[in-house]
């Protein structure tokens, strides 16, 4: 039998001296008695798998929305995409993998239906404005705590990885930057497959120079960047890439926003402007009447602003959750006396 004091007491004797460890962590908002068996990163990691948030991005967009074919990237499998990236490079460098896998799992659950667009158009109607990751933090610190009776009273560590896994802020600890550029590795690698499954690229038109640089394929691509990363990280207080490996990165993500994010043809597939009156139309409407608003949403009108609660029933809806409601309040139904 292996208890928590053992767990912690290896990392201490263990882990690298730049890596976070449960033993020294910064404790929780709302003081817990420790699990005899696991620390403190271990039952976040485990809170944030068995929360509703985490099961809704199955179904929620990545890049394209609802696409016909099993293959294409959702925000579920693209957090199990940077976990297993992040847990790769923590591993190598003797950081606290614990840690990793729990900021990788929270890093999205604050993510919009639809993808980008779907968090654009929060952004421009809701007041105050609208982000991912503040709204990740948000999902575990106040709207999993209501819907399950008890608050997810997460790590400052997991919180602040969560939060600061993209925006101008970086994270305090080598694990939360480690997930922060694994993020950038997985999106920018699958977006390239689902864009050329999409027909909205060939593998022909990916600057070659990159491709010379960072790898041919997907798998090459990740292999040499976390090689790099760990290469350049080791023995250091930060997470760093080779200047030839980075520039050779941002110079492939800025031509996917070129190519892809902003491409017209993408714009036109996911339709954009629907997408745009659909978030608008649930917005306006839940504006206007609260009182329809789901029981345990209702709830929250006591804590907080009634455009705080619409803004945040929406970004947790699925894309097909959002649809189905949109349909019901605005599409006509067939009469029927029954």
């Amino acid at each position: 039998m292996v208890l928590r004091e053992e767990l912690e007491r290896r990392e201490l004797e263990l882990l690298s001296p730049y890596a976070a460890k449960a033993a020294e962590s910064g404790g929780r908002l709302i003081e817990e008695e420790p699990d005899d068996f696991r620390t403190i990163y271990q039952r976040d990691r485990d809170r944030i798998i068995h929360c509703k948030a985490f099961r809704r991005l199955m179904h929620k967009t990545q890049v394209f929305m609802a696409p016909e074919g099993d293959h294409f990237s959702t925000r579920l499998t693209h957090t199990l995409e940077v976990s297993q990236i992040a847990r790769t490079i923590s591993r190598a460098l003797n950081l606290n993998e614990d840690l990793t896998e729990a900021i990788a799992m929270g890093h999205d659950l604050g993510h919009t239906p639809f993808g980008h667009a779907g968090e654009r158009f929060l952004n421009e109607i809701h007041p105050g404005g609208f982000s991912h990751n503040l709204q990740s933090l948000r999902v575990v610190d106040e709207l999993e705590k209501r819907r399950n009776g008890k608050p997810m009273n997460l790590s400052m560590e997991v919180r602040d990885g969560i939060v600061n896994h993209s925006g101008p802020n970086k994270p305090y600890t080598m694990e939360g930057a480690v997930v922060r550029i694994s993020d950038r590795i997985a999106y920018i690698n699958h977006d390239i497959d689902d864009a050329i499954r999409a027909g909205i690229i060939s593998q022909s038109v990916l600057p070659k120079d990159c491709l010379d640089v960072l790898g041919h394929s997907h798998g090459e691509r990740i292999n040499n960047l976390v090689m790099d990363i760990v290469r350049c990280s080791d023995g250091q207080r930060e997470i760093v890439q080779s200047a030839v490996m980075g520039q050779y990165m941002n110079k492939l993500r800025d031509f996917m926003f070129e190519a892809v994010y902003f491409n017209p043809l993408v714009k036109e597939n996911e339709e954009q402007n629907k997408i745009g009156s659909l978030i608008k139309g649930l917005y306006d409407y839940y504006l206007s009447h609260p009182e329809e608003l789901p029981a345990d949403e209702r709830l929250q009108l006591d804590m907080d602003s009634t455009a705080e609660v619409v803004k945040d029933y929406i970004a947790g809806m699925t894309d097909r959750y959002a649809i189905n409601a949109y349909e019901n309040l605005f599409i006509p139904k067939a009469w029927s006396k029954n």
